[in-house]
């Protein structure tokens, strides 16, 4: 199986924010991620697995990396851990300091464009996808 052949996935929305997780994916930082459950169920699509192979894509949507799942867990909000905000390689030093940066994301008129809710607002019951991966391959 080629780059070419695997599910892609997409950091945040084409643009700057996506290039910056991309060079923090490609130089290793960036171990983990988080998405709303809600981004998943809006779009019927189903949780990444363990040991799944994704593409990475960038702003221009090309391949550039290959990483592999090593855990997905879903939690609230409010039971995100440290190491997970760390090993998000954004530079966050704190859990509160994640979350804020997070909701400032969720909280954009471009997802809550994208989640068809205007009003969405995250608390800590909110789910959240927590995720773990390893890169595997860069183009």
């Amino acid at each position: 199986m080629t780059i070419h052949d695997l599910p892609l996935v997409e950091f945040a929305f084409p643009g700057p924010l996506r290039d910056r997780l991309i060079a923090v994916i490609l130089s290793g930082h960036k171990t983990s991620t988080s998405a709303l459950m809600l981004e998943y169920a809006r779009g019927n699509e189903p949780l990444p697995q363990v040991g799944q192979q994704l593409a990475v894509v960038d702003s221009d949507g090309r391949r550039v990396a290959v990483i592999e799942m090593t855990e997905v867990r879903v939690i609230r909000l409010a039971d995100v851990d440290l190491q997970h905000a760390l090993d998000e390689g954004e530079g966050f030093t704190s859990v509160a300091e994640w979350r804020a940066g997070h909701e400032e994301f969720w909280h954009s008129a471009e997802l809550r464009e994208e989640l068809g809710d205007p009003d969405f607002t995250a608390d800590d019951d909110t789910q959240v996808v927590a995720q773990r991966f390893r890169l595997i391959h860069t183009a």
